[in-house]
């Protein structure tokens, strides 16, 4: 007893502290191994498969040289497809934001009790089906004889034609990256107290003025969440540009399997896929820098 009373608080409180990391760090090692072996072990290999030479039928020859980011920076049409999944994506996210937006602020502030659960569950059933299959759906309606098509026909005017375009690829794409915001954006706005929204509108702010500069620079780090969540899934998408796009349009990820699967060259198929990784990691960390910065600045004013 005089031992343990002896050690004080402090070295109690110390022990005390220690001992939970030490577990943690137990429990956590073998999800990390999992993660760096599964995740990070392919990529490293990946990335080995960028610096070698392709040789056709040998799939690749061991080597170290830059060729194959070379031919990226020098080919005129890979640039062009990065620029184009760029755009793709960043329009994507951009009117999956403004479309989930006031969905999210009318299920977290005003939908209650049962009718809260039933509209998340109509947002999150498209997410049960495949990718593939929504696409093909999309295909039904966008298609030259399709639903739109023959609706706008019914009205007298020319059919549209939608199919194997941009635009086509922007809709399949919102379709599929809008539940995933919708449900970031409501959760995020929810745990925003409702009485900052009161007090400003009491103050004599308009509604419109209350989202802007009360319920918007809280939802911040929602906002950046769910766009960096939609963008990385419109830039790595596959299906819908495929099957929507068509053989005239070109994406990065469909690039990628072009040359592993039908070119069945494997550096240059690797050095694409590092590109593309390349590249979003870095416009999301910019975009998260900057947003942390400005929330940063709004919290500093607001204090």
């Amino acid at each position: 007893m005089t031992a343990i009373a002896s050690l004080g608080p402090s070295n109690v409180e110390v022990r005390a502290t220690r001992r939970p990391s030490v577990s943690a760090v137990g429990l956590t090692a073998p999800a990390t191994l999992f993660i760096l072996v599964a995740l990070i072990g392919p990529l490293m290999i990946m990335f080995r498969y960028s610096f070698d030479r392709f040789v056709p039928g040998e799939l690749l020859q061991s080597a170290f040289t830059f060729e194959n980011y070379a031919k990226f920076l020098s080919d005129r049409f890979y640039q062009g497809v990065l620029l184009t999944t760029l755009w793709v994506s960043g329009l994507s996210t951009l009117i999956c934001l403004v479309a989930a937006f006031p969905v999210a602020f009318f299920v977290a502030r005003f939908a209650g009790g049962h009718w809260k659960s039933r509209i998340l569950i109509l947002v999150i059933l498209p997410l049960l089906m495949g990718n593939a299959v929504r696409t093909a759906a999309w295909m039904v309606v966008l298609g030259d004889h399709g639903m739109l098509s023959s609706l706008v026909t019914a009205t007298g005017l020319s059919p549209l034609k939608l199919m194997y375009t941009p635009a086509a690829v922007v809709i399949g794409l919102v379709s599929v990256t809008l539940p995933f915001m919708i449900v970031t954006l409501q959760s995020v706005i929810e745990g925003i107290d409702p009485t900052l929204e009161l007090a400003a509108a009491s103050l004599g702010a308009s509604h419109a003025r209350v989202l802007w500069r009360v319920v918007f620079p809280l939802a911040l780090p929602g906002i950046l969440a769910g766009a960096m969540l939609c963008f990385t899934l419109c830039m790595n998408a596959y299906a819908t540009p495929v099957l929507i796009g068509g053989p005239q349009f070109h994406m990065m990820a469909p690039e990628v399997y072009q040359q592993v699967a039908k070119a069945m060259n494997w550096p240059f198929g690797a050095t694409l896929a590092f590109v593309l990784m390349t590249v979003t990691l870095l416009l999301t960390s910019v975009a998260t820098g900057l947003v942390q910065r400005r929330y940063r600045r709004w919290a500093e004013a607001n204090v």
